[in-house]
């Protein structure tokens, strides 16, 4: 891999109350992953995971340093890429194509790996991979964890 791979893997919402959002999600019919709790969930949605991260810890990932960031809406769009070495080369792709570096790759509580950029209007991305991730023969995201 020489860049980013051209995937929409995950859409992250910061919840601000976990407990009135992931049953909201819930009861539209949608399937939580087997691993979802309040300290993060996620939906498969055709391709692509709807992931719910409690605000406050969102914004300390993708946003560091800052308790009310400018620019910072609480969302974040991902790119899952195939292994844990390849987030530090997508990061560096994504810098060296004009991105902000917002958080440099960093190992990750939840047993996976990523890195933040913002796009140049302040975009959040993040450059993620998950030890469980599979994709299908088009890299669209089969299952996270």
């Amino acid at each position: 891999m020489t860049g980013i791979p051209v995937r929409l893997s995950i859409v992250t919402l910061g919840a601000r109350d976990m407990g009135v959002l992931r049953p909201f999600y819930r009861a539209l019919g949608w399937p939580e992953l087997p691993s979802g709790d309040n300290t993060w969930t996620g939906f498969l949605l055709g391709g692509v995971l709807l992931a719910l991260f409690p605000l406050d810890d969102l914004t300390a990932e993708a946003a560091p340093g800052s308790a009310n960031p400018t620019g910072w809406s609480g969302v974040t769009l991902a790119c899952a890429v195939d292994t844990r070495d390849a987030v530090d080369r997508a990061f560096t792709a994504a810098v060296t194509a004009g991105a902000t570096p917002i958080a440099a790759a960093t190992d990750r509580p939840w047993g996976g790996r990523s890195a933040f950029v913002a796009d140049p209007e302040g975009n959040r991305w993040e450059i993620t991979w998950g030890p469980e991730a599979t994709f299908d023969e088009r890299g669209a995201l089969l299952s996270w964890g």
